[in-house]
């Protein structure tokens, strides 16, 4: 017998938002395995964000603007898929990279790092959607001990909480591109088949403008 076909996908591009430890890329790896799509996964691996978390002088600095240029070299290779034969799933939108500078930077930091930014951003493709996946900060931190990754035990509660300030504020101005709120304080999609074909479903269907989706845990 052969084997099913994979389900088909609406959408040739998405991109799945949201703040340290809310299920970024776990949505990203489930949709791509069930959709037979292609993952773009932002590199954590920048070799100044141990001294960020610490606090280290100069190292929001230098951790910003690493992850902007390796941001952009991701999104350069994203222009270069072909999205007429293939679903581009990535876990995150370059632009998020601004609410990050404008997080930790001092305003003399702010003025080159926006020089960069503007001569970088008009070359970066747009998603056809994004979905924005909140949480409460007390989950994103419980999530983020859970997956235990060394360079963010000195995560606080506090940057947190900013951190998730900084997300809602720029999404509740966001009018780029399609954008589906989700909050995910109460659902697991991860364990949980329901919750993920629930959210799918709001994923696929059309729409436009800015849409918000109250999960049945919510409620």
């Amino acid at each position: 017998m052969a084997a099913p076909s994979p389900e088909k996908f609406p959408l040739r591009h998405i991109a799945i938002e949201g703040p340290i430890g809310v299920g970024k890329t776990s949505l990203t790896g489930l949709l791509a395995k069930r959709f037979s799509g292609t993952e773009i996964l932002e590199d954590v691996t920048n070799p100044f964000l141990g001294d960020f978390y610490e606090g280290k002088k100069g190292a929001a600095f230098n951790t910003q603007m690493y992850f902007l240029l390796s941001r952009y070299q991701q999104q350069q290779e994203i222009a270069q898929i072909d999205l007429f034969k293939n679903l581009v799933i990535a876990d995150y939108t370059f632009a998020k990279d601004r609410i990050f500078a404008y997080l930790t930077l001092s305003d003399a930091e702010i003025v080159l790092y926006d020089k960069l930014y503007n001569q970088l951003a008009d070359n970066v493709p747009r998603p056809d959607l994004v979905v924005h996946l909140t949480a409460n900060t007390e989950t994103c931190l419980g999530r983020i001990r859970k997956r235990a990754r060394s360079f963010e035990k000195s995560i606080s509660a506090e940057y947190l909480k900013s951190l998730n300030e900084a997300y809602n504020h720029f999404f509740y101005h966001y009018r780029e591109t399609p954008l589906l709120v989700v909050d995910t304080t109460e659902i697991d999609f991860v364990t949980r088949k329901t919750d993920l074909d629930d959210l799918i479903a709001q994923i696929t269907r059309p729409f436009r403008g800015r849409q918000v989706y109250v999960p049945r845990g919510s409620r």
